[in-house]
């Protein structure tokens, strides 16, 4: 490299102690200016490799051996009460969710000026003026207003801005991304990562991103490390790794990212399974002392058809409404207007064993299954528990269940309790769940988001196959753009509660007609 390494790790041992590695003796450096991909699946030790840099390695992990360097000079990873000096102006790190790095019981002000009053001799005032030149700097205007706010009054991507002009106030010679835009939509992910790598050219900065996704990968890193059960497996020239792979389990990454299918056979002309016509869902503001704050409307006028055994994708950026949309067609969420249809009959205003009844033929596959699955239950009861109301024997019913955890190849996984199962295996149990009644109709609501890549082929693959064997209806909701490529037989598009686009997948991908969805497949990452 011609630039002096930044960053130089030999043998970095990450570990229990007690017979356990996360990080197995890897190697490598960062030179200034540049942008190194780390990228590995869940547990391969790339998230640990980055908080040992400062003195974050989680409760029970410690670095067991290796030499660190930073700017020629021994870093002391294996004393994390000694990192102090080098957190923030030396090495700062964004991390994956903001709104749990992101302190909610401070202002957004305060948790900015912490670093600057700690690391520098400046005054109030001049502190005051560098954090709201840093946020108009990253794209937030009305910046004197973001300074008395609280992380909670900004969307998602508002607050990885805030995370970034927090750590790039103190200029870091190095900087930790660390899957900075999981869980943000198309153009917000194209938006924050175009930002961070301006502010970091600007300034001269390394970048070590942390990521599963070879799109940001391939437009974004100079160089690539791929990093397997603690070991780096290949490394290279981001270009020639992601073109030509050679090591077998890069190979594997690459294979499974989504791919555009066959066309299925057309759907036949029938009259819609499920329709929305002309419906509206509004959220009242909160109620304050003598008036009610300003209400929004999520859902503005949507029509929607989708007709039996279809799969209709639902895309958007974070907060046009598809969520709500997709819950209200389910009559999770009451509609403030508008209809919507179940087989031909108006369900709006259904209660009792006809709401019951339209309840039973439909589901829902929530996008994190951790937190929809009871963790006291085990798996086995918790997909029997879908079972409740039908008329059958116990030991039909236990069959039921056998068979429904057969088809999503969890055999003999049923005694095990959600936290003892990968999150793969806990979205195929979410599936398993929603699919044990035979439903008519699945909304499946980013099912894949927060999965590795391999995992995340395994349960497109999985739900393309059930919803073939079963012939469901299904609402595919999503913000990646390459799964919707691989599973949708047609697409909606919306933007701010409303539909802006529809149409069948290959057309709509291949000559899109509004400005909008030009603009989210431009932002989408390929390789």
């Amino acid at each position: 490299m011609s630039a002096p390494p930044v960053l130089e790790i030999a043998g970095l041992r990450i570990g229990t102690g007690r017979g356990f590695e996360a990080v197995r003796g890897i190697d490598l450096e960062i030179a200034a200016g540049e942008v190194l991909a780390v990228v590995g699946e869940s547990g391969s030790g790339k998230t640990a490799t980055g908080r040992a840099l400062l003195g974050l390695l989680p409760p029970g992990l410690r670095v067991l051996g290796g030499e660190v360097r930073f700017r020629g000079a021994p870093l002391p990873v294996d004393r994390p009460e000694r990192l102090g000096p080098v957190r923030g102006p030396g090495i700062g790190m964004v991390f994956q969710e903001p709104m749990t790095s992101l302190n909610p019981a401070l202002t957004v002000g305060r948790q900015m000026a912490e670093g600057l009053a700690l690391h520098r001799r400046l005054g109030p005032a001049e502190i005051r003026r560098i954090c709201a030149g840093m946020l108009r700097r990253v794209g937030i205007e009305d910046a004197e207003a973001c300074l008395g706010a609280y992380p909670h009054e900004f969307s998602g991507g508002m607050r990885q801005r805030i995370m970034l002009a927090s750590v790039m106030a103190l200029r870091p010679a190095l900087l930790i991304a660390d899957e900075p835009t999981t869980a943000l939509d198309t153009l917000t992910q194209a938006e924050v990562l175009a930002l961070m790598m301006e502010l970091t050219r600007e300034h001269g900065t390394a970048v070590m991103l942390i990521t599963h996704n070879l799109g940001l990968v391939a437009r974004h890193a100079a160089r690539a490390v791929v990093m397997h059960e603690g070991r780096v497996v290949e490394r290279g020239p981001a270009a020639r790794l992601l073109a030509r792979p050679q090591a077998p389990y890069t190979r594997r990454l690459v294979e499974a990212l989504p791919r555009r299918g066959p066309p299925r056979p057309a759907v036949a002309d029938a009259p819609p399974l499920i329709e929305a016509r002309g419906l509206r869902v509004r959220f009242d503001g909160r109620r304050r002392l003598f008036r009610r704050g300003r209400g929004v409307e999520a859902v503005r006028g949507v029509d929607l058809a989708i007709r039996p055994g279809e799969v209709v994708a639902l895309v958007g950026g974070s907060g046009c409404g598809k969520t709500t949309l997709g819950r209200a067609l389910l009559r999770l969420v009451d509609g403030s207007g508008g209809q919507v249809l179940f087989r031909g009959t108006d369900i709006t205003a259904a209660r009792g064993p006809a709401l019951a009844g339209f309840r039973q033929a439909c589901q829902i596959v929530f996008q994190d299954p951790y937190s929809s699955l009871d963790p006291r239950m085990r798996t086995g009861a918790i997909v029997a528990e879908a079972l409740r109301g039908l008329p059958l024997t116990p030991a039909e019913r236990a069959a039921r269940t056998a068979e429904a955890l057969a088809e999503v190849a969890l055999d003999g996984l049923g005694a095990r309790f959600p936290h003892e199962l990968s999150g793969g295996q806990r979205q195929r149990v979410a599936i398993a769940r929603a699919l044990v009644r035979r439903p008519a109709f699945v909304v499946a609501d980013e099912p894949v988001s927060a999965l590795d890549a391999t995992i995340q082929k395994q349960v497109l693959t999985l739900l393309r196959g059930l919803q073939t064997r079963h012939g469901f209806a299904c609402l595919f909701i999503s913000h990646d753009l390459a799964a919707v490529e691989e599973i949708a037989d047609r697409v909606v598009v919306m933007q701010e509660g409303r539909i802006v686009e529809e149409g069948p997948r290959d057309t709509l991908y291949d000559a899109p007609a509004h400005p909008y969805t030009r603009a989210l497949l431009a932002a989408a990452p390929r390789i």
